[in-house]
């Protein structure tokens, strides 16, 4: 962390961040009909802005432990519970390559950590992302087959990644 800016402008560049490119792929993404994944529900706050803004598409969440807002928490059947570890490669047997948008926000304030995760986690979100579907991550992932996007205006570079099939 740099000693330039605070943690409450870091969390700001963060939300910013995440509010420009969930934005930007729901509009991306709005003529697609697959589903949505929120990966790590935490309080629920971006859960809750794509509620708002996505009509038509389901939107599953995935988190190891319901923990949220009562207004930002998903109907039970549209939770899918567990370490990702092992939820994401069982939902490629129920969903395959269906996720029209898939949002992560799964590391915390390691960002070494945060990378190993990543790498680890990457091949067991790319199989569910649909063609022309759009990934948003908090933190840079490792894919084989997907792009990264030039980040939307607004976006704070480093604190958002947005990656295309």
């Amino acid at each position: 962390m740099s000693q330039d800016i605070s943690r409450l402008d870091l969390f700001i560049d963060r939300m910013v961040s995440q509010r420009a490119s969930l934005d930007f792929a729901i509009a991306q993404t709005a003529d697609m009909t697959g589903p949505v994944f929120e990966l790590g529900l935490g309080n629920g706050r971006t859960y809750h802005h794509m509620r708002q803004r996505i009509s038509g598409r389901d939107i599953f969440v995935f988190e190891r432990a319901v923990a949220s807002h009562p207004d930002s928490t998903p109907a039970d059947e549209m939770l899918i519970l567990g370490d990702v570890r092992e939820t994401l490669p069982a939902s490629v047997e129920r969903f395959g390559p269906t996720a029209s948008l898939i949002h992560a926000d799964l590391g915390g304030h390691n960002r070494e950590k945060n990378d190993v995760f990543a790498r680890f986690v990457s091949p067991l979100i790319e199989p569910l992302l649909a063609e022309g579907g759009l990934m948003v991550s908090s933190d840079r992932m490792y894919f084989e087959t997907l792009t990264e996007l030039p980040l939307p205006e607004g976006v704070v570079e480093g604190r958002c990644f947005i990656y295309r099939r």
